[in-house]
C-alpha cells in the first residue's frame, strides 16, 4: 500500500511516495520553470499520473503554498501567478478518480510532518515556524491543528511587530518584509542605499541579491550583512515570543529553506525571545531545528494522505 505526497512551492514542485507508516519510497523534484495558472495544475497532473503508474496509490496529500479552501477545493497562492482560486482539487481528481484527495497550507503540512516522522513526535503542543521565501506557522494545539474559521491560522508574516505601519507591508506583512527569503534582499537594498558603507554585497548586481548572497557575508563578517541577520534574528525572536506566549508550546521548531543557513542562530533567536514572551512559557518550550528540514511539508501532506485511508 502505498500513498502519494505532493509540496507545491513558488519554484519547485516534491514528489514522494511513502508507506502509510511514514517509510521513503521515492522523491523527485520538478522546478516550476515559470509556469503558471494551469501551466502548474498540468504539471502536478503529470507527476500525479507517473506515480500513479510506478505504485499502488490509495491517497493523495498535498501541501500548497497559501490557503487551501477546503470546501471549494480552490487554492489561493500568491507565488504563483494566476494562482487566486486555482481549482486544484478538481484538477488531481481528472487523474486521481478513485482516491482521496486532501489539500492543506504548507505551514500546516509542516508542523504535521514534525510530528508524524520528525521533532514534534509525542509532543500535544507544538509550533512549526516556517521561513522560506515567506513566513508561516503550522500550530498544534492539544493534538490538534489550529486552522481557524476559514483555514488562513498561522499567516504570521503578517504578524504585527513594534514598527509604524509602512503601505510596502500590505502585500505580505511587516514581518515577512524583513525577515523572510524574499524579504532578506529587500531590507539589504534598503540598507545600501541608505548606508554608505563598504560591504562586499555591492559587488553583487542589486537586482540578483539573494538571501543565500547575504548570509554568505554574514560568515565573512561583512558589516552592512551583520545588521541584515541581527535584525533578523530579533525579528524572528519577537515573532516566537509572541506565539510562545499565546500558545504555551512545549516545542518550537524552525524550519523552510532560511534554517538552512540560519540553524546555528537559534539559540541567539531563543536568547531574543526571551526578552519579550510570557517569562513561565518561555522557561518550559524548547527551540529547534526542524528534523525534516524543507521536507517536512512533503511529509505532512503524506500524513494527510494516510489519514485519508
Amino acid at each position: 500500500m502505498a500513498i502519494l505526497a505532493l509540496d507545491l512551492g513558488g519554484t519547485k514542485l516534491a514528489t514522494a511516495v511513502f508507506t502509510q507508516s511514514g517509510e521513503l519510497l521515492s522523491r523527485t523534484v520538478a522546478t516550476l520553470d515559470g509556469r503558471k495558472g494551469f501551466e502548474v495544475g498540468r504539471l502536478i497532473q503529470e507527476q500525479v499520473k507517473n506515480q500513479m503508474e510506478k505504485f499502488p496509490i490509495r491517497s493523495i496529500g498535498v501541501s500548497v503554498p497559501g490557503i487551501s479552501r477546503e470546501k471549494s477545493g480552490t487554492v489561493w497562492a500568491p507565488n504563483i501567478p494566476e494562482w487566486d482560486d486555482f481549482p486544484l482539487h478538481e484538477q488531481i481528481k481528472k487523474i486521481a478518480q478513485r482516491q482521496p484527495v486532501v489539500i492543506e497550507c504548507d505551514r500546516a503540512c509542516s508542523i504535521l510532518g514534525e510530528q508524524w516522522q520528525g521533532n514534534a513526535k509525542e509532543c500535544r503542543h507544538a509550533i512549526f515556524i516556517a521561513v522560506g521565501t515567506g513566513i508561516g506557522a503550522g500550530i498544534i494545539d492539544d493534538g490538534r491543528l489550529i486552522k481557524g474559521a476559514s483555514n488562513i491560522a498561522g499567516a504570521i508574516g503578517w504578524m504585527a511587530l513594534p514598527r509604524p505601519f509602512e503601505s510596502k507591508y500590505v502585500p505580505c506583512g511587516c514581518f515577512e518584509f524583513y525577515a523572510s527569503g524574499a524579504g532578506i534582499p529587500k531590507f539589504t537594498k534598503e540598507l545600501l542605499q541608505e548606508d554608505p558603507t563598504a560591504s562586499l554585497l555591492r559587488q553583487i548586481d542589486v537586482e540578483k541579491l539573494s538571501a543565500s548572497d547575504v548570509f554568505d557575508a554574514y560568515k565573512k563578517n561583512d558589516s552592512i550583512a551583520s545588521i541584515v541577520i541581527r535584525e533578523c534574528v530579533a525579528f524572528w525572536g519577537m515573532g516566537a515570543a509572541n506565539l510562545v506566549s499565546i500558545f504555551n508550546p512545549e516545542k518550537v521548531i524552525f524550519g523552510g529553506g532560511m534554517f538552512g543557513p540560519a540553524a546555528n542562530l537559534i539559540d541567539n533567536i531563543k536568547e531574543e525571545a526571551a526578552k519579550w514572551a510570557q517569562p513561565i512559557s518561555m522557561k518550559q518550550v524548547s527551540f529547534e531545528r526542524s528534523a525534516l528540514g524543507t521536507d517536512a511539508a512533503v511529509y505532512g501532506a503524506g500524513y494527510l494522505a494516510a489519514k485519508a485511508i
